[in-house]
């Protein structure tokens, strides 16, 4: 039996990196079909041309998920697409609608409630990024790497009949330069939010998602489609909320699985 949709007022997905081996396209794709927003929020590095010009990666599932975002856009959602520095080159289309997405450099959304919220990728606020593209496409190299071992892992953890784990995010939670390079982007966006006079700021670029207030600044991360399959939604009575969607993935495979056992051993 399908399971009913999850309708809400906001989706605000980042950093999903299509078009490299790491993406879960396919927890995204599933995601995406089983929820209804009146507006989408593509929150930047959403295809990975960084990693496209290292290698020609672009399986069926990536197209998909391309044609289930425009779907939702045909279809009553607002989609706004807020671009980041894996897909900087979008940043030359800021103004321009294409298939009903708008391309924005930020945007201010207001919720059910009435919060002032700053959409924005964040990658600005990155010291490497934005002063050494080349340092920072040499640690996106390294990053892609350790995603590598990622997927290794967690297949002799399926075969243990374990839960997926992310490698990646377990070591950057460990790593005192990584805490602290996180605790210090997180301030200088919450002080952005301060500066524009608004309640709070929704980003990405980090692959950490998080929701909490600093200093009476709502800052929400909405993570990443790599390590974590991660969202931020706001729902329609205006709470938001961070949803990890891998569990929701998994258990929905393991269902599906379990009723074509069942319809085998009935025929």
């Amino acid at each position: 039996m399908a399971k009913k949709k999850l309708k809400v007022r906001s989706v605000f997905i980042s950093d999903v990196h299509l078009g490299f081996k790491g993406c879960q396209a396919e927890a995204l794709l599933h995601f995406l079909h089983s929820v209804e927003t009146e507006y989408l929020f593509l929150v930047g590095d959403i295809v990975d041309f960084w990693s496209l010009k290292r290698t020609a990666y672009w399986p069926q599932l990536h197209t998909n998920v391309i044609r289930a975002i425009l779907g939702k856009a045909k279809h009553h959602t607002k989609v706004i697409y807020v671009p980041g520095n894996h897909d900087d080159f979008m940043r030359d289309y800021i103004g321009y609608s294409f298939g009903n997405v708008q391309i924005l450099n930020d945007y201010i959304h207001t919720t059910a409630t009435g919060k002032k919220l700053l959409v924005m990728h964040g990658d600005e606020f990155d010291v490497i990024v934005k002063h050494s593209k080349i340092f920072a496409k040499l640690g996106s190299v390294a990053y892609d790497k350790l995603l590598g071992l990622n997927y290794y892992v967690n297949a002799i953890r399926r075969m243990f009949g374990h839960s997926y784990w992310s490698l990646a995010a377990y070591l950057k939670h460990r790593v005192k330069n990584a805490v602290d390079y996180i605790g210090s982007f997180e301030s200088a966006l919450a002080n952005l939010a301060e500066d524009r006079g608004v309640d709070g700021v929704v980003c990405g670029h980090i692959h950490h998602a998080e929701m909490r207030e600093i200093e009476n600044i709502l800052y929400c991360n909405d993570g990443d489609w790599v390590e974590s399959c991660t969202a931020l939604l706001e729902h329609k009575d205006g709470k938001l909320e961070l949803v990890h969607w891998v569990n929701e993935f998994e258990q929905s495979t393991v269902s599906q699985l379990e009723e074509l056992i069942d319809l085998h051993r009935a025929a």
